[in-house]
């Protein structure tokens, strides 16, 4: 899925039908190990991995006043307990759970373990917010104490509809509740609903111009979705049967090869470079051809305004989280510092995710971090290299021919072979037929022994073999 604004992608969401997100999923789980010297435990859910539980996220300890609880006197191994999966499996890590249960409806989100009502911070107005929590108060029945949270599409929504969503959670948790009590541990009780469902749910609001669908089985299933829940979106969905391409049609297969590139160009002659590791993700601001055509100073701030927009944006399409350090190009002026700090929070504050500012470092780095819920558009496409491993360099065609003979070294003090032949890629032996030519003379003769060569096609520049004849 991509959302488009003003004819530029905006955001790209994947979802694969074998490999569906678990995100907001609810499991009965089972207590494998608490391990309380980190105040976690771990719960297995039915997944590969054992999926991680923090104190901070078991709701008892949220609920408890004054002393903070401990995990083990919370929980013991072999305890089935209710969780939700609040972050995907990431890398090596296993998902991270909640005891907090949160039912996304199309206006609210249902707590139904909490007692009070929450609004979204996106609604800023004091009146409105408090004619919210009024208007849902009157709605739920006298006696429920449970709790909700009042998302920022409500503010459109009519009683009806806001009834409607209560209704809609209330059924949902107590399918859960039932299910809860006669399943068996590490059992999935509540899956969150697919993609192009979600999108009606969560993306759709006064602003969605068309939600445009290329498959005619899923227009189907959204328009029988938004006929029953979002029936304000059911004149907007339509069904795309044209020759080319959906998202070719509208630059969004172009938009995902310049994602998974480490280079970003910016309109002006400038470019960023984006790398990503397991700890953190690097953005580095360079002016390139940009000249301007007035002072350094105001070339270098120029750039750095434009690198805004697109730092932005880029987190969004690749889905960046965690913790992300932007190198902008130095900046003498305290004045053009603070500029490019409003206008990347400026920026920022369109983000569905949460993000944080920390400002300027004392080496000129911007900190900031983006709540990660799910792998990197990266990690989710693309694979490591198995000639680099991740690495992104190989060892140059000499590194590898001075591996080679160290080996044959090391395999001459130990074996007492015929012949020594050396199996290795075309670029290795052409390099040893010419510039090593008299290395492998050298060391040929030293060990007394002949060595000869073997290009072997299939292999990459650092895979060899010495064999001993």
């Amino acid at each position: 899925m991509a959302t488009m604004s003003e004819g530029v992608v905006q955001e790209i969401h994947l979802e694969r039908s074998a490999q569906r997100g678990l995100v907001g999923n609810i499991y009965l789980g089972q207590v494998r190990r608490v391990l309380p010297g980190m105040q976690s435990a771990f719960i297995e859910i039915g997944l590969e991995r054992a999926a991680f539980l923090h104190i901070a996220d078991v709701i008892e300890q949220r609920q408890a006043p004054g002393e903070p609880q401990r995990i083990e006197h919370l929980m013991h191994e072999g305890q089935t307990v209710l969780v939700q999966v609040i972050k995907d499996p990431i890398g090596t890590k296993g998902a991270r759970l909640s005891t907090q249960i949160s039912i996304a409806g199309r206006f609210l989100v249902h707590l139904p373990q909490e007692n009070h009502i929450g609004i979204s911070q996106r609604i800023v107005d004091e009146e409105e917010r408090e004619h919210l929590r009024e208007r849902l108060e009157a709605l739920l029945p006298p006696a429920s104490s449970h709790g909700y949270i009042i998302r920022t599409s409500a503010e459109t929504a009519s009683d009806v509809e806001l009834k409607a969503d209560i209704d809609y959670l209330s059924r949902i948790w107590e399918d859960i509740r039932q299910k809860s009590r006669s399943m068996p541990a590490q059992t999935l009780l509540y899956q969150d609903l697919a993609l192009p469902i979600r999108v009606l749910r969560d993306f759709v609001d006064q602003e969605t111009d068309r939600v445009i669908v290329d498959s005619r089985e899923t227009f189907q299933k959204m328009t029988e979705f938004a006929a029953a829940y979002v029936q304000n979106a059911t004149e907007r969905v339509q069904h795309y049967t044209g020759d080319r391409p959906l998202f070719e049609l509208h630059g969004v297969e172009a938009e995902i090869e310049r994602a998974l590139s480490r280079r970003v160009n910016l309109k002006f002659g400038g470019y960023l470079i984006i790398d990503q590791t397991e700890a953190l993700t690097t953005i580095d601001v360079n002016t390139g051809g940009f000249v301007g055509n007035r002072s350094f100073d105001e070339t270098i701030f120029k750039t750095n305004l434009e690198a805004t927009q697109v730092i932005a944006r880029q987190l969004r399409l690749r889905n960046l989280g965690g913790i992300i350090i932007i190198d902008f190009i130095d900046m003498e002026s305290d004045e053009h510092r603070q500029a490019v700090l409003a206008e990347l929070e400026k920026a920022l504050a369109k983000d569905r995710t949460k993000v944080t500012v920390n400002g300027f470092t004392s080496l000129g780095l911007v900190e900031i971090t983006r709540k990660r819920t799910r792998e990197s558009l990266a990690h989710q496409l693309c694979q490591s290299c198995p000639t680099c491993q991740g690495r992104g360099e190989i060892k140059t065609a000499q590194t590898v021919c001075y591996e080679i003979l160290r080996e044959i070294l090391r395999e001459a003090r130990q074996y007492n072979a015929k012949e020594y032949r050396i199996l290795a890629a075309q670029s290795v032996i052409d390099m040893f037929l010419d510039e090593e030519s008299q290395s492998l003379a050298q060391l040929a003769d030293f060990i007394g022994k002949p060595i000869s060569l073997q290009v072997e096609t299939a292999y990459f520049q650092e895979q060899f073999d010495v064999v001993l004849v």
